[in-house]
């Protein structure tokens, strides 16, 4: 494929649809016409460069493309093929194909692409049909001859009669199934792992980029978590495209603050007038307020100290300015008074820009706060008289010169004083008027409550406003509490705390505070299973649900804002199988700005099964026990426009046998340069066969990475994933850790990387945190009769409702996995066709980790996937869910 030219425009939107939903925007192909014949070629080509990737064009995308002139379709492929290279990291040293694409095209293109598929069918014989998107043994996928595109028995005899492929419209022979070349054939088998599932692209909704912008607009903005960089990114992209009128499509609701700051912002600096009267609607709370000025300057409104350093405020216009003062104002002075407190430092900057005292008259209320937080007098301002019964938690002091000051009381204070008294009716009075602070609590009330009442049962005062009071939480702290408070937990044991910031720090430390008791913690679980369930059966009763029981190692996303970007978007905390075969290998590459010098290192500490360090692979130790672990070398600088990149194998079964039990995978800023200061910098792992291995072909495969993130943020230390060689998976961690001095290795943090890993594996330990399968158990219970539940060694389970059993005690059945109804044991590809005939017309609730099985036609509902696959080509009647929004379907209804 030719490049695109660089000064061609992308918006931001075509890739985002391509992460996204993995759809492709053709502009000018979508409407009816004839194919091309001049770009059937450049077609070919761009066929075959997808399929190295492990991309498939589907039937209607490809009609699209085809309709394309030569010249436009040698931009849109070129722009594919790099939006595509850019996720994977392939985009760095890349060469494509077939580089004078479409104009000079080899003539073993066809067969080169030919030979691809037909090697993909050898490994998956559940590819789709590229007309009917039929799929597996039953449809008899066959590919056609010479051109390779794929049909199924019913659609070939229907147009066997033509003597014409009906894609690409050459002429096909008399046989579906003629060899090509052997041997192309074989090496690309080769090639090929059995796993590398082709990845349809969807032709992308010809409906107005105004239209797209705002539908995947709503889904960000109704998230119920905050969102993570990449989808911070998105939310910029989509915002330039959103139609200039806000009122007409903005949410009435937007729960995650800072998401709210943010597109307030971007709202007003495009119309000012058109937003103003949307402010008092949007703005809750003071702290929305301040994170509006913070966004408005330009900054994360997440109101982190790093985001204050060196920050410089951007004035705010007359008008503006008053309306901000107008929000506080109508908030009640006690409680306003309060919320300045939280942020002191950043409100009495804010201050300077708002002058609340010049219009102590008109916004008094405002004016008083102001005063508190500054510790001023009210006289000099005339206020004093009118506040002189100031509302609680304020009260009024004289100076003894005669002034008048208020002191407020925190919310916060008087509830650690009734806690540190014992006092939990007390606590739990006071809290019950901010639901989400209570549930937070849950675990400390109950601790205090078992310490001062040893044996007794749970509170009646909790018990009898904690449901009222789960109605009304976000589902992150409902299943923050859930997950706390359901698995067992020992004295002394390790906590494990990740403080809210931009990259993602970790601290552990022994808690050897009172256990809670299950006779404490059960009644409060079931109270939060009760209310997950009543929230699921909200949306619609649905035919059928199919879940994978591999959901239980997904934990529930959280911390997403500190989260990196990534390929493949694992929740941190959760495991994951390695896969198959013998070596994987681990990639970093790099590129440092002009006239700066980065030495970044890949590194992997290894442990034995008790955590005691046995050996490490990095650029002082090449090569570890019999090559188990095999440095490429130590690259000091990556300078433009090609970087530097280091690799690391890692032979498994070696490793293992040599009593190694843990793999820590770690990257150093050796000088001591945070990350953020990078043009570019990634890191990742992919599958290796034997040929690969051995670097006949080069040494980063694209279809091969199954992993990587993008390395940001004020950190130097970041620690990817921790590989657990003897059950062969790997835990997801994307943490950093601190560090200074410089001179970064492994060898001088083995302990601090060690103790990590092992605070980690056992924070995330099973059961101890509330995961996607429970979340999808509570779903498809609430939602449906019939669940099927395709096991982890690839059996079909079935569990029906019967017609007197409680949605409880359904639900508990499957997340149990207790007493299914019936069992079907099949070869995985089978499984999968199972799955599909099932799923075929229905609508359906589908939660996957592999979106493996072939996309049924007709079919509805909603589906979540981690992992790509033939259920993706499905139409736009199902809904496609991430994690975040599986999490916003458990939003409370006020």
């Amino acid at each position: 494929m030719k490049k695109q030219n660089a000064a061609t425009p992308d918006t931001g939107l075509d890739s985002l649809l391509l992460r996204r939903n993995g759809a492709v925007v053709v502009e000018g192909g979508a409407s009816a016409g004839e194919p091309d014949p001049w770009s059937a070629q450049g077609l070919v080509a761009l066929e075959a460069d997808l399929a190295q990737r492990g991309y498939l064009l589907t039937g209607p995308l490809r009609a699209a493309l085809a309709r394309l002139r030569p010249a436009a379709l040698a931009d849109t492929g070129g722009a594919l093929l790099r939006r595509v290279d850019a996720a994977l990291g392939a985009d760095r040293r890349h060469k494509p194909l077939f580089r004078r694409f479409p104009d000079g095209v080899p003539r073993h293109a066809r067969s080169l692409y030919s030979a691809h598929v037909r090697a993909f069918l050898l490994n998956q014989p559940n590819q789709p049909c590229c007309c009917c998107a039929r799929s597996g043994a039953e449809a008899g996928i066959g590919a056609l001859a010479p051109c390779a595109h794929l049909l199924c028995g019913e659609c070939y005899e229907e147009l066997a009669g033509h003597g014409r492929c009906p894609l690409c419209d050459v002429p096909i022979d008399e046989e579906t199934y003629l060899p090509l070349d052997a041997r192309a054939v074989r090496n690309a088998a080769r090639e090929h792992a059995a796993d590398a599932l082709l990845r349809p692209l969807r032709l992308a909704d010809g409906a107005d980029p105004a239209a797209v912008a705002v539908a995947e607009l709503t889904r960000l903005l109704e998230r119920r978590t905050p969102l993570n960089p990449q989808d911070r990114e998105d939310l910029a992209v989509l915002l330039r495209h959103a139609p200039a009128d806000p009122a007409g499509w903005l949410p009435a609701d937007i729960p995650v603050r800072e998401s709210r700051a943010t597109v307030l912002a971007a709202l007003l600096h495009r119309d000012r007038d058109a937003v103003r009267p949307l402010l008092a609607d949007h703005l809750t709370t003071a702290t929305d307020v301040l994170r509006l000025v913070w966004a408005w300057s330009g900054a994360e409104p997440d109101l982190l100290p790093a985001t204050a350093r060196g920050l410089r405020l951007r004035n705010l216009p007359r008008p503006l300015r008053r309306d901000l003062l107008a929000v506080l104002d109508a908030f009640p002075l006690g409680t306003l008074a309060e919320d300045l407190g939280r942020h002191r430092q950043a409100w009495l900057r804010a201050g300077e820009l708002l002058h609340p005292y010049e219009h102590r008259d008109r916004f008094p209320y405002a004016a008083a706060a102001f005063a508190v937080l500054r510790q001023s007098d009210l006289d000099l301002h005339g206020l004093g008289p009118r506040l002189r019964e100031a509302p609680a938690p304020l009260r009024v002091n004289e100076t003894p010169a005669g002034h008048t000051r208020l002191v407020v009381t925190t919310f916060a204070a008087k509830v650690e004083r009734a806690l540190a008294g014992g006092d939990v009716p007390a606590a739990v009075r006071l809290l019950a008027g901010r639901p989400g602070e209570l549930v937070r609590r849950l675990h400390h009330l109950l601790r205090v409550h078992a310490s001062w009442n040893p044996g007794e049962p749970l509170p009646a005062e909790l018990a009898g406003v904690l449901p009222a009071a789960l109605r009304r939480v976000a589902p992150g702290p409902l299943l923050g509490a859930y997950g706390r408070l359901r698995a067992p937990r020992e004295t002394g044991e390790r906590r494990l705390y990740f403080p809210r910031g931009r990259v993602s720090l970790a601290h552990a430390r022994d808690d050897w505070g009172t256990e809670v008791p299950v006779a404490l913690s059960a009644p409060v679980c079931t109270l939060i299973e009760a209310e997950l369930l009543r929230r699921a059966g909200r949306h619609g009763r649905l035919d059928l649900a199919v879940l994978d029981e591999g959901l239980a190692d997904l934990v529930v996303p959280f911390a997403e804002r500190a989260s990196a970007r990534t390929l493949v978007a694992v929740p941190r905390g959760s495991v994951q199988r390695l896969p198959d075969g013998r070596r994987v290998r681990l990639f970093l590459h790099w590129m440092q700005k002009p006239h700066q010098r980065v030495d970044l290192d890949l590194s992997v500490a290894l442990y034995d099964e008790h955590w005691q360090f046995t050996g490490l692979c990095d650029y002082t130790h090449l090569v570890h026990g019999p090559r188990a672990a095999v440095h490429s070398g130590d690259l000091t600088s990556a300078p433009p426009p090609h970087g530097a990149t280091e690799f690391v194998d890692l032979d498994l079964p070696a490793l293992a046998a040599g009593g190694d039990r843990y793999a820590v995978v770690v990257v150093f800023a050796y000088n001591d340069i945070p990350f953020e200061e990078l043009s570019d910098a990634f890191a990742g792992f992919m599958e290796l066969d034997e040929a690969s291995a051995r670097g006949r072909k080069g040494h980063f495969h694209p279809k091969a990475v199954r992993q990587r993130l993008d390395l940001g943020g004020d950190a130097k230390v970041c620690v990817p994933m921790i590989v657990d060689l003897t059950a062969r998976s790997y835990t997801w961690t994307d943490l950093n850790t601190s560090a200074s001095g410089g001179f970064h290795n492994v060898r001088r943090h083995r302990e601090q990387i060690g103790t990590l890993a092992a605070d980690v594996l056992a924070h995330f330990a099973e059961g101890s945190r509330a995961t996607l399968w429970d979340l999808s158990c509570a779903t498809a219970a609430a939602r449906t009769d019939e669940v099927l539940v395709r096991t982890r060694g690839g059996a079909i389970d079935s569990y029906r409702r019967a017609a007197d059993e409680p949605v409880a005690d359904f639900a508990e059945r499957v997340r149990a996995r207790h007493l299914p109804d019936g069992r079907q044991d099949a070869p995985a590809d089978d499984t999968a066709l199972v799955l599909a005939g099932r799923l075929t017309g229905a609508r359906a609730f589908t939660a996957l980790v592999h979106a493996d099985v072939p996309a049924p036609a007709g079919l509805g509902g909603a589906c979540y996937r981690l992992y790509p696959g033939g259920l993706d080509a499905a139409p736009d009647t199902l809904e496609r869910l991430t994690a975040g929004d599986l999490v916003a379907l458990f939003a409370p209804d006020e």
